[in-house]
């Protein structure tokens, strides 16, 4: 295969489907199957990387299914799938930022806008986080309001609500 021809898959999770897309230099996608969603986040990764994806195997998506298993299952804090995060740069220091957010912390949009330099661009990181095309392995769901309120998350509430959970149960389970 070469790094442009784009396979696509589901992958079943606990909390619900998802669809994968990858090509052979990483992962492209991985978006929760929620119609009012999933339409909008392929016809953007259409247009960011200009081809469709085929129905298909590839060693990225058997690697995403294996290591969110492993997750939901409690055996994995962090993801070493290959990834393919294009966006514009500040989008991009945002998802880079998200990375960074450890297994089990939360942090809010105004922290991440200041350690990516640039104070007062809380929304602009919102925005950023919400066009975050790969759920789960970019953790855009530790992302909350400065508050402590669950705020957006593409995925629903519940679904950021059970991840955070599922989380702090695992920090706990390694403290005992």
């Amino acid at each position: 295969m070469t790094a442009g021809i784009l396979v696509t898959q589901r992958i079943d999770t606990p909390i619900g489907p998802m669809r994968a897309v990858a090509r052979d230099d990483g992962l492209l996608m991985c978006e929760y199957e929620n119609p009012a969603r999933l339409p909008a986040q392929l016809k953007r990764m259409r247009a960011v990387f200009g081809a469709d994806a085929s129905t298909g195997e590839h060693i990225i998506l058997d690697q995403t299914k294996r290591e969110l298993d492993e997750y939901f299952a409690g055996e994995r804090e962090a993801f070493t799938i290959p990834l393919v995060l294009d966006g514009t740069p500040f989008q991009t220091s945002v998802w880079h930022a998200l990375l960074e957010i450890p297994f089990g912390a939360t942090t809010s949009y105004d922290a991440i806008a200041r350690r990516i330099g640039r104070p007062g661009a809380a929304r602009a990181v919102g925005r950023a986080n919400g066009d975050n095309r790969i759920a789960i392995i970019v953790p855009c769901h530790r992302v909350i309001g400065a508050d402590g309120s669950l705020t957006g998350y593409g995925g629903g509430a519940d679904r950021k609500r059970r991840l955070l959970a599922l989380e702090q149960r695992a920090l706990e389970l390694e403290l005992t």
